[in-house]
């Protein structure tokens, strides 16, 4: 009787052990990438329990987890099986500080953060006044520099011979153009992500005011606003309810991200965004600005975004197809790709 096993060629062997090799990357990468997604979601639900202690204006945010405030990058291993982006040696400028829109947190950068470490270069995510983990109540902060402090302090203790790369999300477009007005020297570009690029006296709210209205309009009748200090007085903060929120920022994001920002998000003050900004050409004018438009967003819509780089253009603008108001979560990939590309720029 014959032999009843079929022998395997060489060049069949080597095409097996190819494919073997090729399906034990993409799954280590899947574990990579659950386990990094994992890590996020229970820090944001530890946030979520000890927030319950809070009470009276404090009850409706998502908050702290310690008064010690941490670097995101910190929070995060990235799992070295991965098959990570190349090491970018040529650019000289690898400090990225990544500041967050209105009722984000540093937490809501982790795919982005873990990118840059990937490739050398050094992110810090930061929490602005009354946002992520900072203890501060939202309803408290009341004008620009408060809430963009966390950042100014920073800059102010960078070493002389340092400069860094600012990163501003939709409302932090305001906070990094306060800080090119102040701290020009200390900053090599600013990139406002889909964010509010304002001119000198317009307020960050204008920027939003095709699809919100009026400052005055939003004061007086919307439904989300926050009267920290009791019905009777001034707003001081506000928040989309999470089907809106949900509609608005997370329209392309995955669903795990989406969860991850449901218990996550805090309110954000009122105060800031209806601040105008001052804005000198000698100091904001000389700052080397980048824009970055995404095109499928519900919450700054493309049409804005273009009048936005149109009326205050910047050195570059890029586009990411099929991002929502959170390419950090919709298209990180993306997102890496071009931030890579601006720090390269000579």
């Amino acid at each position: 009787m014959g032999n009843r096993f079929t022998c395997m060629t060489k060049k069949e062997t080597k095409d097996v052990g190819s494919r073997s090799k090729r399906m034990g990357r993409s799954q280590r990468k899947l574990v990579a990438e659950e386990d990094l997604h994992l890590q996020a979601l229970s820090m944001a639900l530890q946030q979520h329990q000890l927030s319950q202690r809070f009470e009276g204006s404090m009850s409706r945010r998502i908050g702290s987890t310690s008064s010690r405030r941490r670097n995101l990058s910190d929070s995060f291993s990235v799992n070295k099986q991965v098959q990570v982006p190349e090491i970018l040696e040529n650019i000289k400028i690898k400090k990225f500080v990544l500041i967050h829109g209105e009722g984000f947190g540093a937490w809501c950068w982790y795919k982005t953060v873990a990118l840059l470490e990937e490739s050398g270069l050094l992110p810090i995510a930061l929490d602005l006044t009354g946002s992520g983990i900072d203890l501060t109540d939202a309803n408290s902060v009341t004008t620009l520099a408060e809430y963009s402090k966390p950042l100014t302090d920073y800059l102010v203790n960078l070493p002389d011979d340092e400069k860094v790369i600012l990163i501003g999300h939709s409302i932090g477009g305001a906070c990094i153009s306060y800080a090119l007005e102040h701290y020009s020297e200390k900053i090599s570009k600013a990139i406002f992500l889909c964010a509010t690029m304002v001119t000198d006296g317009q307020r960050p709210f204008d920027v939003f005011a095709d699809e919100l209205g009026s400052a005055e309009h939003f004061m007086k009748e919307s439904k989300f606003l926050i009267h920290g200090n009791g019905k009777e007085k001034p707003p001081t903060g506000f928040m989309f309810e999470k089907e809106q929120m949900k509609g608005l920022y997370f329209n392309q994001s995955p669903s795990k991200d989406v969860a991850l920002a449901m218990v996550s998000m805090r309110p954000s003050p009122l105060g800031p965004i209806m601040e105008k900004l001052s804005l000198s050409p000698n100091k904001y004018g000389r700052g080397r600005r980048f824009y970055i438009q995404t095109l499928d967003d519900r919450a700054l819509s493309p049409d804005v975004q273009e009048k936005l780089v149109r009326e205050n253009p910047p050195e570059g603008v890029f586009k990411i197809k099929g991002s929502d108001h959170c390419p950090f979560f919709s298209k990180p990939q993306s997102l890496h790709k071009i931030l890579v590309e601006i720090a390269q720029i000579p």
